[in-house]
């Protein structure tokens, strides 16, 4: 029967569209073992389906599917899919959702390299993953499901929504979300003003230069004076009048359009260069770009003394604005790093808040990727210059680098599961930077938190002796969704299991206690002024027989934590051994609809191993 979430959804795509019949693409779930036998094919079946629904005219069929999901795509109108759902094979009806990818200094950051010194991985590709849905509307949760039940490792960007909170997509917790921060490489540009001030910037570009030693006039374009300055300000195409541009460096505002095609329009206008400047939302976050004129980024800070600087210097008649870029090829060692990039989407999981996301962040900005070589390097069709590598940024690059981890630990422990790799990733993931000092927010310049890297960044030497591990059966993963109140036909949309039961979801309690290798907890306050909650945590012993762990405690500020027993006592590897633990809080006072979140760690030490937990408590006061 359709839910009415599932309702709901299908019925705002419908209104969207200019009539109700208009077709679009479905992702059609089947109950693959319903096949009547007059059927030679699974797809002779589905076509007849199709036929069932819409005589005279068949939907069209566009794929099928028999690996990690059973079932086709089809296009079908609002009216064909409410038919489809009625049909007794038919487990679920899921809107296409269109996807966006999210993307060599990486592998020597993070200490791998071959025999001759060759880095391993490689990424490419750069967007911005997407909304978050319930898991049994979402096809990426689905098939991923699928994948980890037959034992892959699952690895996805978290998306690049950032900086703003609740922003994680792909944040079921059988697959491991992967935030990016920055290495120590960067290509600084900076731009000379006439007043002797430098502000720093970061650039790609590697065409001819601007004159050495020569200062070019400088114009902002939202205040030329004539037309749409809003869209002049953001470069937008067909903005910028060329009398007023033409042999000047322009400064434009970081918006809508593409920060490479911004430089095209100022090219086309006349301008010998470009300063892109951030603003507040993008912060002093920078991303490097290959431009197709002399152009460079700057922060939303430098962004903001430069318009003074010109305003300042436009007042006087006798020293006119002028400014250049000074381009500064690539620079190395970098401090601090990582740093939290500022696109990388954060916290709290907007769909299961008991389950921090993103689990860890691995390199993701002005990484080495593949190119295709019809497309120029700054993405934009007037570019004719052709590469087979470019510089990119986004999750999508943190992405690969995790999945190249996971090959690695798997090849290194063939018998551990994805959730095993995922917790020694996460419990050996470090959160200060070369500096030896806390991570910081590229957006910000403050001390970043767990909503934003998660565990922290993935650190493989250690995940390759993690000591002990989480880990997670398809069946914890069953559990976990019966206690989120996930419906049994909700559950079996995901699962694929015929018989989905939810019996023995009793004994886990409650969602946090899948046994996740961090411990989350939201507290809704209704005036109570103590409140409490336990996890149960099961840890397997992978590193040595006869070992002894004893806990350290970190409480969340504001919390007492407690772990029963202390000290666990290990006498073979592969043994396993529980643990509780109790968080206990008083209510805090908070605005109606206000939250507070604060996070500590419980840390299990032999003297060898080290393994550290995240523990997040959120304080929520309804409206």
């Amino acid at each position: 029967m359709l839910s009415l979430l599932s309702f709901l959804s299908l019925l705002a795509i419908a209104t969207s569209s200019s009539t109700n019949e208009q077709p679009r693409t479905f992702i059609v779930q089947v109950q693959h073992d319903s096949k009547p036998l007059i059927f030679p094919t699974h797809q002779q079946w589905y076509t007849s389906s199709l036929s069932s629904i819409s005589p005279g005219t068949t939907p069209l069929l566009l794929h099928t599917y028999d690996t990690v999901f059973h079932g086709f795509s089809a296009k079908l109108s609002l009216t064909e899919v409410l038919k489809l759902q009625t049909l007794p094979h038919i487990i679920a009806v899921i809107p296409e959702r269109v996807r966006h990818v999210h993307t060599t200094r990486s592998p020597q950051f993070l200490g791998l390299k071959t025999t001759d010194g060759a880095g391993l991985l490689k990424e490419s590709d750069f967007g911005v993953g997407g909304v978050v849905v319930p898991y049994y509307l979402d096809a990426i949760a689905i098939g991923s499901f699928g994948a980890v039940d037959r034992g892959v490792f699952v690895s996805a960007s978290a998306g690049n929504g950032g900086p703003g909170g609740l922003t994680v997509t792909n944040v079921a917790p059988w697959v491991t979300t992967v935030g990016a921060g920055t290495i120590d490489r960067d290509f600084p540009a900076d731009v000379k003003l006439g007043n002797g001030k430098v502000v720093s910037g970061v650039s790609l570009y590697g065409g001819p230069g601007l004159a050495p030693g020569k200062m070019y006039p400088v114009v902002y374009s939202g205040s030329s004076g004539g037309g749409d300055e809003y869209s002049s300000s953001l470069c937008l195409d067909g903005s910028l009048d060329p009398k007023l541009v033409e042999g000047k460096i322009v400064l434009c505002d970081r918006g809508i359009n593409s920060r490479a095609a911004k430089g095209d329009v100022v090219k086309k206008a006349g301008g010998v260069g470009m300063i892109l400047a951030n603003g507040a939302f993008d912060g002093e976050g920078l991303v490097a770009d290959c431009h197709v004129l002399p152009a460079t980024a700057v922060g939303a800070s430098g962004g903001d003394e430069i318009r003074r600087y010109m305003s300042a210097a436009s007042k006087s008649k006798s020293s006119p604005p002028t400014a250049t870029i000074v381009f500064r090829g690539t620079r190395v060692n970098v401090r601090p790093a990582p740093v939290v990039a500022s696109f990388s989407a954060r916290g709290p999981n907007p769909e299961s808040p008991e389950i921090l996301k993103p689990d860890v962040i691995a390199p993701g900005l002005n990484i080495l990727a593949a190119w295709p070589d019809k497309v120029g390097p700054s993405g934009i069709p007037s570019d004719r210059r052709k590469i087979e590598f470019n510089i990119l940024s986004g999750t999508s690059m943190a992405c690969p680098h995790v999945s190249g981890l996971a090959a690695l630990l798997k090849a290194a422990h063939p018998e551990w599961s994805s959730a095993a790799i995922r917790s020694a990733l996460m419990t050996t993931a470090y959160t200060v930077d070369n500096r030896g000092e806390e991570m910081i927010d590229e957006s910000t310049g403050n001390v970043s938190t767990v909503l934003d890297y998660g565990a922290g960044h993935v650190h493989p030497q250690k995940a390759m002796h993690p000591g002990l591990i989480y880990d997670i059966s398809s069946f914890d993963y069953m559990d976990f969704l019966c206690n989120s109140n996930y419906t049994l036909t909700n559950i079996q949309v995901v699962t694929r299991r015929r018989n989905a039961d939810c019996s023995g979801a009793k004994r886990a309690g409650h969602a946090g206690n899948l046994n996740y290798p961090s411990l989350t907890v939201v507290f809704q306050q209704y005036g109570k002024h103590q409140m409490s909650t336990h996890f149960i945590r099961t840890v397997t012993n992978v590193g040595d027989a006869n070992s002894v762990y004893k806990v350290t405690i970190r409480p969340p500020g504001g919390t007492s934590v407690t772990v029963q027993p202390e000290k666990l006592v290990f006498r073979r590897v592969g043994q396993k051994l529980n643990f509780l633990v109790r968080v206990e809080t008083t209510a805090v006072k908070l605005a109606p609809g206000a939250s507070s979140m604060k996070s500590g760690s419980i840390i299990w030490a032999d003297g060898k191993h080290t393994v550290t937990s995240p523990v997040v408590v959120t304080m929520q006061q309804p409206l």
